[in-house]
């Protein structure tokens, strides 16, 4: 794998690019990759970006006018060059890539198969390692709806972890035990044997192997009522009449029992709603939804490829079917295939259907994904209109050079001087970036001093974007790499003169623009001005100001609770030589709680086989205030 790059952008010398699959990136002034892109011959696709600007498409055209320097990354093959590409992606989230909104919402139902005990749970979110999980659904209710029938057929946990422990200390089981909802493992009501084989029939109905368990539980209905076991063939009855129900949540779309993917799309010039349905046996059994911001030029075959790798480079929960039934083919069907395959080690096949039920069935994905469309466009437009006018009206009521893209502010918050602390908090566009918020412990201001803490904090800050500017792009960390466009204080006039003086003695007075915000009349000042700037009460501008300072004061007030409530819930044990919180955790439970650890004599805790001899000693020593064997106490520290 080889690694070139140029300063400029412009035409690299004849032969430089090799003429071998690879990804290539552009940067721009200062190091941030703007767009990455792939290519099974780097030497012709570069090309295409040195071409006369008036023949490149607006948007490429913006991106290599915005760009300062190319580099690329040679691979051994096209399927590489594809993962090399996406991993770039998503680890630099390049502005004038293409950007996924609206996917993080779907809910799942997951089997927390990595338990002892495995539970049922609708969840949304990040999806962990040794779980099972389906879907995602359109609605959590549905989700429910279904569980709560299937329970009554595969009576599995949905308890939590802590309740769980709860009821097996006490050895009763809870209400869903008594309604037949839970088999009670909690209280050895069932054998672990028997508890994995109810999981794993719930899991294959889940993943579409309705007809073998409906055909199991009349089978078993019948042997009961033949001998004469009426009881049981009415419960067996009713559970086949739950697991019925459920089944026929899920209509069949598709004659054969087949495993398909249907992707769904409706675009226009600047965006895509896609929708996905996924099929398994014949029948739905979750979907998918998200907007594609087409920051990039694409045509419908690039479209659909990056809707392919934004679906099954992720953690696909429902994994890769048999076909994939897309709109337009991607704009290199082969490779896709090839790559498809390759992850789910049978042949797959991406194809428009032309005619019959896949047809119908796309037809109806697609109508889904023009009705999102129509509903992101309507709240977005409004959204945007306004974002686009507190940027604008920002940059005329300050006098900035530039609409401040990036806006960050700064609050403290403290009680009385004691768990002191600073918050830093960041808008792109208008938005939040949650990713970007940092909290400071304020460390050098011993008293109740606001402005000291804000100097500290800004300096901190504006330090570490000194030094991180100053290492090559690929070394940076991230957290303060980029300055913003407006530096914003909570405070009056004095919050404003530590800004404008932290600013002045690192030299970045002349970078970064700076105002602090009153909250009482909600009034703005700028440095080198005495009268403040009303802003219209009813402006886009303030109120995005308003948001931000908001927003500070909750996440500094929120850093600082959880401060002194850690400090108010300080346990004796803590800070004893060799006692870190796992010993300490333990002690605790097999002693009977804190108190009783005070009560035990020090032939107590030696008698411990897991506690050191030492550690026992400092932990009598520190709770008895007592010297033992004639050694002075150790400083206090924390052990494993």
């Amino acid at each position: 794998m080889a690694v070139v790059s140029y300063t400029m952008v412009q035409r690299p010398p004849a032969g430089s690019v090799p003429e071998t699959p690879g990804s290539y990136q552009f940067k721009d002034a200062e190091g941030r990759v703007i767009y990455v892109g792939k290519a099974k011959n780097l030497r012709a696709r570069l090309s295409n970006y040195f071409q006369n600007p008036r023949n490149l498409h607006r948007r490429t055209r913006q991106m290599v006018e915005t760009a300062a320097s190319v580099e690329w990354i040679q691979v051994a093959n096209e399927v590489d060059a594809l993962m090399l590409e996406y991993s770039l992606i998503q680890r630099h989230k390049p502005r004038f890539n293409v950007r996924y909104t609206d996917d993080k919402s779907y809910p799942f139902l997951c089997l927390t198969t990595a338990d002892e005990w495995p539970r049922a749970m609708v969840m949304r979110g990040k999806r962990k390692k040794g779980n099972r999980y389906f879907g995602p659904y359109g609605q959590a209710y549905a989700i429910r709806d279904t569980l709560d029938l299937l329970l009554r057929t595969f009576p599995i946990r949905t308890c939590t972890d802590g309740k769980f422990r709860r009821h097996e200390k006490l050895g009763k089981p809870c209400l869903l035990f008594h309604i037949e909802k839970c088999a009670g493992p909690c209280v050895g009501e069932v054998d672990k044997a028997e508890y994995d084989a109810m999981v794993e029939e719930l899991a294959s109905f889940l993943a579409g192997d309705t007809e073998e368990i409906v055909a199991k539980l009349d089978a078993q209905m019948r042997t009961a009522s033949e001998d004469l076991e009426f009881e049981l063939a009415a419960h067996l009855r009713d559970r086949l009449a739950a697991v019925k129900k459920a089944a026929e949540k899920r209509q069949m779309v598709v004659e054969g029992n087949e495993d398909v993917d249907v992707i769904g799309m409706f675009d226009d010039e600047l965006e895509a709603a896609v929708q996905v349905f996924y099929v398994r046996k014949g029948r739905v059994m979750g979907r998918r939804g998200f907007v594609v911001d087409k920051a990039e030029d694409l045509d419908r075959g690039e479209l659909v490829s990056r809707i392919l790798e934004r679906l099954y480079f992720d953690d696909n929960p429902m994994g890769s079917p048999k076909e994939v039934l897309v709109p337009d083919l991607p704009s290199d069907p082969p490779l896709y295939e090839e790559w498809l395959s390759a992850a789910r080690e049978s042949r797959v096949r991406i194809r428009v259907p032309k005619r019959g039920d896949k047809r119908a069935l796309q037809a109806t994905v697609t109508q889904n994904a023009q009705d999102a469309f129509n509903r992101h466009r309507l709240k977005r437009t409004n959204d945007h209109n306004s974002r686009a006018r507190a940027l604008n009206e920002l940059q005329e009521h300050l006098d900035l050079p530039v609409a401040p893209l990036r806006i960050e502010c700064y609050d403290m918050s403290h009680i009385q001087g004691s768990d002191y602390v600073g918050s830093m908090v960041v808008m792109e566009d208008g938005l939040p970036k949650k990713s970007d918020y940092r909290r400071f412990k304020i460390q050098s201001v011993p008293g109740n001093d606001d402005f000291a803490a804000m100097g500290e904090v800004l300096t901190r800050r504006f330090t570490a974007y000194l030094s991180e500017r100053e290492v090559p792009v690929e070394q940076r960390e991230g957290r303060f790499s980029y300055p913003p466009q407006l530096l914003v204080v909570d405070g009056g006039k004095g919050q404003l003169g530590v800004a404008v003086r932290v600013l002045d003695e690192l030299g970045l007075a002349d970078e970064i623009p700076v105002v602090s915000l009153a909250k009482q009349f909600e009034e703005v000042f700028v440095p080198g001005r005495s009268a403040s700037i009303r802003l219209p009460r009813q402006s886009e501008a303030l109120y995005l100001l308003q948001r931000i300072r908001d927003e500070s004061h909750r996440f500094a007030i929120t850093f600082h609770r959880q401060l002194r409530d850690k400090r108010m819930t300080r346990s004796a044990l803590d800070g004893i030589a060799g006692l870190g919180p796992a010993r300490k955790k333990r002690l605790a439970k097999e002693l009977g709680g804190v108190n009783a650890v005070k009560r035990a004599t020090l032939e107590d805790l030696k008698k411990l086989p897991w506690l050191p001899d030492e550690v026992a000693e400092n932990v009598f020593r520190t709770l008895h205030r007592v010297e033992v064997s004639g050694r002075r106490p150790p400083p206090a520290g924390t052990g494993d």
